[in-house]
């Protein structure tokens, strides 16, 4: 598989690469970090089998390996000419500002192991100059926060079609607590209660026929509006700050009828959003 997309994450120490990595982790890419570039020609073979699912890789790859600087030539040109579609992204960043990043961290720069960080982020600079001029992108990390890059990474190679922030919608019921990894808790015990019409009370919040007597009161139908509006102002705001998860958790007091109905429809809402989306509903069994 031939077609398969290769990112190649390299640069200056301090610039960025873990960030960048975990941001093309965030929108699909298998990624490994520090692979031997001897490896890469026989990981891309192994991973293209036809068997694989994998259609997106990202690597990061910088002078923590010894050979990497007389070996990197070479391999990029070779998978290029076997028709792999290779990006390499390099990332760079002001001298000071790396100097800065080192001095927070306390990190030890991987040429300066006798001299000054200055004197390691200078020789690495001189080093990397031909592989800058190889890439195929470069970002300048000086001014960006780990949530602008993040941003920016992700704008250069994620799938038109694809979506960053990935939903979780949950049902629960109150008494048997608030779910712990919610992001955001509604309450939607104010709607009518199939529990107490005895039609209903043996079925959960699945049942057309629950679902019916849930939507029909006009209080349903303004909460579902207004909550519909909430999310379309709220998620691209979240987006805009670099977050990739977002799991919404709607109770109800025993998490079989009313929030199961509501945290349907609020997955089918999401879904026409072309949103990454999954529901779970914790307490259906429980009541």
């Amino acid at each position: 598989m031939k077609n398969m997309k290769v990112v190649i994450v390299t640069g200056m120490s301090g610039s960025g690469k873990t960030t960048s990595l975990r941001a093309l982790e965030d929108v699909g890419f298998f990624c490994v970090d520090n692979l031997p570039v001897a490896l890469l020609p026989e990981f891309l073979e192994i991973q293209s089998a036809e068997t694989k699912a994998i259609s997106k890789v990202a690597l990061v790859m910088d002078l923590r390996e010894e050979s990497f600087l007389d070996t990197y030539p070479a391999v990029f040109t070779q998978l290029k000419e076997k028709g792999y579609k290779i990006d390499i992204l390099f990332l760079d960043a002001h001298d000071d500002a790396l100097l800065h990043r080192f001095s927070e961290t306390r990190r030890i720069h991987p040429l300066s192991q006798r001299g000054s960080i200055m004197e390691g982020v200078e020789n690495e600079r001189e080093k990397l100059s031909p592989l800058k001029r190889m890439a195929d992108q470069i970002i300048d990390t000086t001014s960006l926060n780990v949530h602008q890059l993040k941003d920016s990474v992700q704008r250069l190679f994620m799938d038109s079609n694809f979506r960053r922030m990935m939903i979780h919608v949950i049902s629960f019921g109150y008494r048997y607590g608030l779910p712990a990894s919610a992001d955001m808790v509604f309450d939607v015990r104010f709607l009518s209660n199939p529990h107490f019409v005895e039609a209903l009370k043996n079925y959960n919040g699945h049942h057309a026929q629950v679902r019916d007597y849930v939507l029909a009161g006009e209080e349903s139908r303004i909460f579902i509006r207004k909550l519909f509006e909430l999310m379309a102002f709220l998620i691209p705001l979240y987006e805009k700050e670099g977050k990739v998860r977002f799991n919404i958790a709607l109770g109800c007091t025993g998490g079989k009828h009313r929030s199961v109905v509501m945290s349907n429809e609020l997955v089918r809402h999401f879904s026409q959003q072309d949103y990454i989306v999954s529901v779970g509903h914790r307490d259906i069994n429980k009541s």
